[in-house]
């Protein structure tokens, strides 16, 4: 009997324990309500308008997956995806609807903040924008918050420091939301258990560090982006237990600043990334604490110089070193141990010296090696090619010579292999064409002889051979690479095109350039999905074959630098054409009004031709149309009466045309505008005051035109005030200087030291613009009295050139504060008074021109200020007394103050003790004619690479021409400017 009444109790126990387990599996019935209506007030945005949000969703979300379609009334909420409860209470403890394309903001009146016992919230990469509301403050469960890229704006409210028990929070990516001091203060005070904080990209300018103290327990601490650094302190590196510190592109402020002298072990960090910041000097010898880094992140801070400490390449643990785009010289440490964890090693975009080290041969489990853009010579060692685990190998750009090692172990994992741009001579090697992974092969621009070989592997996606010395019939072989996307045989002597059979069912880009071409390949039908052609510089001729501009998969396509007569006369409207550059050719008639039928087109080059007619009246609206130039033709007529409002046109050149009649208004509709060149035509005009609406423009060149009148002041605040070259010169204005121009140009008086990717003026395009070389002649500007060719406008090229007008009275004292000026023009005026002591000031010009002119009094002083000042013409003036000494005027000759008779001292005869200082009565040889200019230096590059050509032209206002000239005109301006 007590058995069985033991049994029984037991059961009902049992059943005790299992109705309560089952019945409290379900969710709490206030949660789920709570969801529920969550769900309903957001809907799916599918996709975003947003770069950025849509750049930072694609890295960490591949796809979006909806979780809250699996939320239905009838079923358990503590089933649906994304949602965990409690086992015993069955309260909602957990939600991650993370890259669920959520669209909308959540109301403070929203059911959502009654999940009251949440302790881990990951609403990330949805789109709820709006303010971030206070209310978050009441999760005070929380130990785990996620709203990365949620698009949240505004202040972060200070309720977000009542999460007391918080352990990881992750704000990053919400670029306009701001912590203030306050209540960042009073959140690190309260959150004494955080361990991982994430704030990348949230405005941090307004607060300071001084709360973090060393009793933190922060692990993981990112303030990448957040402006930060300024309110930083060196011993952020020291915390106990931070072990990841992310403080990358943080300073705003290219002034420069020196990286951290440590006075603690720094012992427990292991990942440090400092990147893209405007750090300079050199590596302070109290890195070598970080002894357990197994990541280390300098790279792109540009003034970072002097030896990469040897200790560096000895940390045991260490597995990427990134210390690319910077100043680093010397020579590579010979010191890595045998012992060592190298999975990345970049040193890329320095200036390092001299051969390769021995030990890199160390590196046994080196995956990705990028030494490139640096100074490396020697040749390369068969130990580095040699390491078995290499995925990425890049050595170009350098000044390796040599024949490649001819034999080799084993690269069964290489993909990309890259030797571009170095001396290495002989023969390709059978290797480097035959590696069973081989994806990427580059080497172009070597000394590469012989025929290549025909052991080609078959797995080649991008194969670039070009600007070599090769010769003979291309193997067969390669044109059956049915992978290949990418091909680049330019400037070789290969023969036997017209003969080959293309088969290239996956190929994009085929550079074909610089091979003495006379005929078009026959690729109709064979490349159907070929985006990329470029056929430059070849001995085309006659008409472009209808077969070509009817492949509706081009993008891209360059047939510059032809013998080519007629264009093309008739574009259809499925082209799909983006950049077209038919320039230096011999084409003639007009241009085809069809060319406005490919909607699509982005940059159109016809310069250096033989057109005559007018500009199609509908390339001035042209729905996408960024870079329109067509210099250097024979074409009439008025510019185009209307541009479309808001119209992408950023750079109009059409200088050295015939072009005539008044500049239309309705050019002030092109609000993106950039680079303006209407120089060398029959424009006859008073100045078109209308300019200063335009807010990006960068380069304003009226050059030799009819333009007359003064010049009328400016009545915006901002305008022109990012202007880097204003040339006006060879017109017929008069009146006085404009001061408020100069007091507006404000891109000139602050000396900016560029990033290296922001260096060059570059016209943005959707449409690979930057890619060949095609000399662009932007601007044609007076400076060092040469002519001189640049691939690129550097931002520092700060010009003004007034000269060649009728312009009277004093030059304005504000000319002083235009301290970023390279050059200055007002020669051939009617200019008087004395040169202003101002112009001392600009310490960066290196060439000042104010000859023929009526400038009276003395030289100042202070023009020997200018330390880098390689040009000064003073010549036929009215200026009296000892020319001043020291620096550079020790270097100027008797050609930059002739025609000053009251002028002594060196470099003159004139003794100044024995002659009267006195002011002529007027120059003797001043006259107001024009002037005709001398030679002219275009050099053009050829073949594939990354090159977008800008022409600068100078006039020649001296016969002689610099060393330095010679020697970039003899080896090709791509080598000076390189």
């Amino acid at each position: 009997m007590e058995s069985w009444v033991g049994w029984l109790l037991l059961l009902c126990c049992h059943m005790f324990f299992f109705h309560f387990s089952f019945s409290h599996s379900l969710c709490h019935p206030h949660d789920k309500i709570a969801l529920l209506q969550f769900k309903t007030s957001h809907t799916f945005s599918f996709g975003s308008d947003d770069a950025t949000y849509a750049v930072a969703t694609y890295v960490e979300c591949s796809d979006m997956d909806p979780k809250t379609t699996t939320w239905k009334n009838e079923t358990d909420c503590c089933s649906w995806v994304g949602v965990t409860c409690h086992p015993i209470s069955g309260r909602v403890i957990g939600l991650d609807v993370s890259c669920s394309d959520l669209f909308g903001e959540i109301l403070p009146n929203s059911t959502f903040f009654y999940l009251s016992h949440l302790q881990s919230l990951n609403l990330a990469f949805n789109k709820f924008y709006f303010q971030l509301s206070y209310l978050f403050g009441g999760f005070v469960s929380l130990t785990h918050l996620n709203l990365s890229s949620c698009i949240f704006e505004g202040e972060i409210p200070s309720q977000i420091s009542q999460l007391s028990k918080l352990e990881s929070l992750d704000l990053s990516h919400n670029f306009w939301l701001r912590w203030k001091e306050r209540s960042w203060k009073k959140f690190l005070q309260n959150t004494t258990f955080l361990k991982e904080l994430n704030l990348d990209d949230i405005d941090m300018t307004q607060s300071s560090m001084r709360p973090l103290n060393q009793s933190t327990t922060l692990v993981s601490l990112s303030l990448s982006r957040t402006g930060v650094w300024g309110n930083l302190k060196s011993d952020i590196l020291c915390l106990p237990k931070l072990e990841q510190l992310h403080l990358s592109d943080n300073s705003y402020s290219p002034n420069g600043q020196h990286l951290p002298s440590l006075s603690c072990s720094a012992a427990s960090l292991t990942v440090l990334d400092l990147s893209y910041n405007y750090f300079e000097g050199s590596i302070p010898v109290s890195f070598s604490n970080f002894t357990h880094l197994t990541v280390l992140d300098l790279s792109h801070n540009i003034y970072l110089n002097g030896s990469i400490p040897s200790s560096l390449f000895t940390f045991p643990s260490l597995t990427l070193l990134d210390l690319q785009f910077n100043q680093f010289s010397g020579q590579i440490p010979n010191v890595f141990p045998q012992a060592n964890n190298f999975e990345k090693l970049d040193l890329s975009h320095n200036n390092i010296e001299e051969e390769l080290p021995s030990t890199l041969s160390n590196l046994q489990w080196l995956v990705f090696l990028d030494l490139s853009m640096n100074k490396l010579s020697g040749q390369i060692p068969l130990s580095i090619i040699n390491l078995q685990y290499l995925v990425f190998l890049d050595l170009s750009h350098n000044r390796l010579e040599g024949p490649l090692p001819n034999k080799i172990r084993s690269l069964s994992n290489l993909t990309d292999l890259y030797f571009n741009d170095n001396l290495l001579n002989k023969t390709i090697p059978v290797w480097c064409l035959s590696l069973p992974s081989l994806l990427k092969l580059d080497l172009s621009y070597n000394q590469f002889t012989g025929h290549i070989s025909v052991m080609v592997s078959q797995s080649f996606e991008f194969l670039y051979l070009c600007n070599n010395k090769l010769q003979g019939n291309i193997p067969q072989s390669i044109f059956t690479l049915v992978n290949l996307r990418q091909l680049c045989l330019s400037s070789n002597n290969f023969s036997g095109f017209h003969n080959i059979n293309y088969n290239f069912p996956r190929l994009e880009r085929l550079y074909l350039s610089s091979l003495g071409l006379t005929e078009f390949p026959k690729l109709a039908g064979k490349v159907p999905m070929l985006t990329d052609l470029d056929l430059s510089n070849n001995k085309l001729n006659g008409t472009v074959p209808k077969w070509l501009h009817e492949m509706d998969s081009l993008y891209f396509l360059n047939l510059s630098q032809n013998l080519l007569t007629t264009p093309i006369k008739q574009f259809s409207r499925n082209y799909n054409l983006q950049f077209l550059d038919l320039s230096f050719n011999l084409l003639t008639g007009h241009i085809s009004s069809s060319i406005c039928n490919v909607s699509s087109l982005n940059v159109l080059l016809l310069s250096h031709n033989k057109l005559i007619g007018v500009i199609p009246p509908c390339l001035a609206n042209l729905s996408s149309l960024s870079i329109l130039d067509l210099q250097r033709n024979k074409l009439n007529g008025t510019l185009p009466s209307y541009f479309s409002m808001n119209g992408p046109l950023r750079v109009i050149n059409l200088n050295d045309n015939q072009l005539e009649g008044i500049l239309p208004k309705s050019l002030s509709n092109c609000t993106k505008l950039e680079i303006l060149n209407l120089a060398n035509n029959q424009i006859e005009d008073k100045f078109p005051k209308w300019l200063q609406t335009l807010p990006r423009l960068t380069v304003l060149v009226l050059r030799a035109n009819k333009l007359y009148g003064p010049i009328p002041s400016l009545k915006m605040k901002h305008g022109f005030s990012s202007l880097l070259i204003f040339d006006i010169s060879s017109n017929y204005f008069n009146g006085s200087i404009p001061k408020t121009y100069i007091q507006n140009f404000q891109a000139m008086k602050n000396v900016i030291r560029y990033k290296v990717g922001e260096l060059y003026i570059q016209p943005s395009s959707n449409a690979s613009v930057y890619e060949f070389a095609t000399v662009i002649e932007f601007a044609n500007v007076t400076t060092k009295a040469i002519n001189m060719v640049f691939k690129k406008i550097p931002k520092s090229f700060i010009i003004i050139d007034l000269s060649i007008n009728k312009f009277e009275g004093e030059i304005p004292y504000v000319i002083g504060e235009l301290h970023a000026l390279k050059a200055l023009n007002f020669s051939h005026n009617r200019l008087s008074g004395p040169i202003p002591q101002s112009i001392g000031n600009l310490t960066n010009l290196e060439s000042l021109d104010l000859s023929l002119n009526m400038f009276i009094d003395k030289i100042p002083i202070e023009l020997t200020n200018l330390n880098f000042l390689e040009v000064l013409n003073l010549s036929y003036n009215h200026l009296i007394g000892e020319i001043p000494e020291g620096k550079q005027f020790n270097t100027f000759e008797n050609n930059s103050y002739i025609g000053n008779s009251g002028l002594c001292g060196f470099p003159l005869s004139k003794n100044c003790n024995k002659i009267e200082q006195q002011s002529p009565s007027s120059p003797s040889l001043w006259r107001e004619e024009r002037f005709e200019f001398g030679w002219e230096a275009v050099v053009i590059g050829y073949g594939c690479g990354i090159i977008f050509g800008i022409g600068l032209g100078i006039f020649v206002l001296f016969s002689g021409k610099p060393e330095w000239l010679v020697k970039m005109v003899g080896g090709g301006i791509g080598n000076y400017v390189k």
